[in-house]
């Protein structure tokens, strides 16, 4: 398949309403992950947990989220006010996902995102992992902060299998997308550095091509079986040196770590993983 057949097979998978089986998808998920950038530009992405309905269709191309993140959350104040936003929704146990693009305000005790793109991703490197127990009164620990990760938290990402990226074009609309592989996919450089493969996946390199105009960038990486979450901001650098990745890969990551959230619990929790039968 030639280069234009295949931007032609990518822009048609791209909507701005939101058909009535992302609808239906979107009403079934216990959880999200939204991206944006905060008061100084830089952008994160975080968790919001509910459930299953707290994140659902109102019309053709607004969805509500009856959810907002805790005060302790990096993404807390920028979502107080209009903010352009990524959203991904992820079914491990089907692998499945949908990702949105669009702006989001606050209304009453959640958010309301009117819709620029609507879209799904294949289920390539997701591990299937189930929810175990959900409990809505153990909110996330307020967050520790720091410039750098500690013993603890170069642990969590060492061991990681699953995390999500929040980048942004040149205009400041945001993106989060989701990345997987084996444990070892998020490598640790040093506690100010990581570097990750980026696999081929649908062609649409929305990720890839905004950090390589816009460098700012923030790591999701879920603790599945505490239900905490670790939050990283700062700036990535693609990294053509084929000696840096593996098989599979098109090109490295290269993150530098400016800020670090990290939360050891939460109320959702997961199944230890099943990965997936395409990692490298």
């Amino acid at each position: 398949m030639g280069q234009a057949d295949i931007a032609a097979k990518v822009g048609r998978m791209i909507r701005r309403d939101i058909p009535a089986v992302a609808a239906n998808f979107l009403a079934a998920q216990p959880m999200l992950v939204l991206a944006a950038a905060d008061a100084a530009g830089r952008l994160w992405a975080g968790p919001l947990v509910g459930q299953p309905g707290f994140v659902h269709a109102v019309d053709a191309e607004t969805i509500a989220v009856d959810a907002r993140p805790d005060a302790s959350d990096p993404l807390a104040d920028a979502l107080t006010r209009p903010a352009r936003v990524g959203m991904i929704a992820l079914e491990p146990g089907r692998r499945r996902r949908m990702r949105v693009n669009g702006a989001a305000r606050p209304h009453r005790d959640g958010l309301r995102i009117v819709t620029d793109q609507v879209y799904s991703n294949c289920p390539k490197y997701i591990s299937r992992r189930w929810v175990t127990a959900y409990d809505p009164a153990a909110a996330l620990d307020a967050a520790r902060r720091g410039p750098a990760l500690d013993a603890r938290q170069r642990e969590v990402v060492a061991s990681a299998d699953t995390f999500f990226v929040a980048s942004a074009d040149d205009e400041g609309n945001a993106d989060a997308s989701h990345r997987g592989g084996n444990p070892g996919v998020l490598r640790v450089l040093s506690p100010t550095r990581l570097r990750w493969p980026d696999y081929r996946g649908n062609s649409m390199f929305m990720t890839l091509g905004n950090l390589a105009v816009r460098p700012r960038c923030g790591l999701l990486i879920p603790d599945w079986s505490t239900g905490g979450a670790l939050q990283l901001t700062g700036t990535a650098e693609l990294n053509w040196d084929a000696g840096t990745f593996a098989a599979g890969a098109q090109c490295s990551i290269d993150f530098t770590v400016t800020e670090v959230v990290w939360r050891d619990t939460g109320p959702l929790r997961w199944s230890p993983p099943e990965l997936s039968p395409v990692n490298p």
